[in-house]
């Protein structure tokens, strides 16, 4: 990738409109990572320029947490993080973790509260942008929003064309974020780019997605949208314990979107509809009543699923009409409910991307690709994904605050 623009045939004309278009660092993506790393270089007091192709700042953050913005989880810990090598966040989140994005919201006077272990605003997401966009106005950041990429290339500097015009830097950060959320106008502009620089990507999917029927089950399940419940989903090993809902096309809730980051085509989820309950021994302590099945279920979970859910797996008559078998068969199916989706909802429902930039071509200290001094990636667009929970604005920050201590 090579452009022309510094040869010194361009004259004293050519090198005066470069000084004038360049900054010392570049960042493409005003995002929840790209304004980190923008503040903390702006602290520096390197000159940093922001490029978005939106018409705001940090759309996919303005919708996170509802609107009201899990900016943070006090438990935060590499575990929490799928990678392809998983020890790749650990640098980064021990320099800015949730402690030090705590002290920046409470410098800013954001109101917050905690939920657990989860820390939201208690009033916007609206206000988390504004806190970024003040502290870049603070270090003299200049943002352009509107702003289209056409092309990126690179001799000594790079050179970044866009629909505002032609801008240089030294150091060109990529924080794109990844795929999903499709409608608030992600793109794979960051792989793509990657790619072209000569970067591996590992392939990328839907994350903490809800998850799709199949044929059958939907014919059967279909009608309980709108249903929720606490389960606990197993997925490859992986057990989630929180709601669970029911949709027309699927099974959602955070149970269902955290086993997504682990479900692959094919592999089943195991849902333990009565967590901590022993269904059995309930069935055994009532068996000399004349109590109707379906009216002893629905004191533990949602009566017009217990209607749905014994029409198929079994019947509903007084227990002392059952069998010990019969009994058995129901508390082990209560516990150990086999359900194999035929699908995720897609990237235009998922919350994240899984997968990206091959965390071996960067630096975990700097962010930088090993293989072009000067190129940076943040945030989603690297294969560091979080669970559900405030973990991936974590990412952000603390990759962004990495990047920024050395672009």
């Amino acid at each position: 990738m090579t452009s022309g623009y510094m040869r010194p045939s361009h004259g004293c004309r050519g090198k005066t409109v470069m000084r004038q278009n360049f900054r010392e660092v570049i960042i493409i993506g005003a995002g929840a990572a790209g304004l980190m790393c923008a503040a903390e270089a702006g602290r520096r007091g390197r000159s940093v320029l922001v490029l978005d192709h939106a018409g705001v700042t940090g759309r996919k953050v303005r919708r996170s947490g509802g609107g009201r913005c899990n900016f943070a989880n006090l438990s935060t810990s590499p575990r929490n993080y799928l990678s392809s090598n998983r020890r790749f966040c650990t640098s980064a989140l021990a320099r800015f973790g949730p402690e030090e994005f705590v002290a920046l919201v409470k410098k800013h006077s954001v109101r917050y509260h905690s939920e657990g272990d989860r820390l939201f605003c208690d009033g916007r997401s609206l206000e988390i942008m504004r806190m970024l966009e003040e502290e870049c106005s603070r270090s003299s950041v200049e943002v352009r929003l509107n702003c289209r990429i056409l092309r990126v290339t690179k001799e000594k500097y790079f050179t970044v064309d866009t629909s505002l015009g032609r801008f240089h830097c030294q150091s060109l950060v990529v924080a794109t974020g990844g795929v999903s959320f499709r409608q608030l106008g992600a793109t794979d502009f960051g792989y793509r780019l990657a790619h072209r620089f000569g970067l591996n990507v590992t392939p990328i999917r839907p994350a903490l997605v809800p998850l799709l029927w199949s044929r059958n089950d939907r014919s059967l399940f279909g009608a309980l949208a709108g249903i929720s419940l606490q389960a606990a989903v197993t997925c490859r090993k992986e057990t989630f314990l929180d709601g669970t809902l029911f949709t027309h096309e699927g099974l959602s809730g955070p149970a269902i979107l955290q086993a997504s980051l682990f479900w692959t085509e094919g592999t089943p989820l195991v849902i333990d509809l009565m967590p901590g309950e022993d269904p059995h021994e309930l069935f055994l302590s009532k068996r000399t009543q004349r109590v109707e099945m379906h009216n002893l279920l629905a004191g533990y979970l949602p009566k017009r699923f217990v209607q749905t859910w014994l029409d198929v797996f079994s019947s509903s008559k007084p227990l002392n009409l059952y069998s010990d078998r019969e009994l058995r068969k129901i508390a082990g199916a209560l516990h150990r409910w086999e359900v194999v989706p035929a699908g995720t909802a897609g990237f235009s429902k998922a919350e994240v991307t899984l997968g990206g930039i091959d965390t071996r071509e960067l630096s975990s200290k700097t962010m930088e690709a090993k293989k072009v001094a000067g190129l940076y990636f943040l945030g989603e667009v690297i294969d560091v994904t979080g669970q559900l929970g405030g973990y991936n604005l974590q990412w952000a920050w603390s990759s962004g605050y990495a990047a920024g201590q050395f672009v």
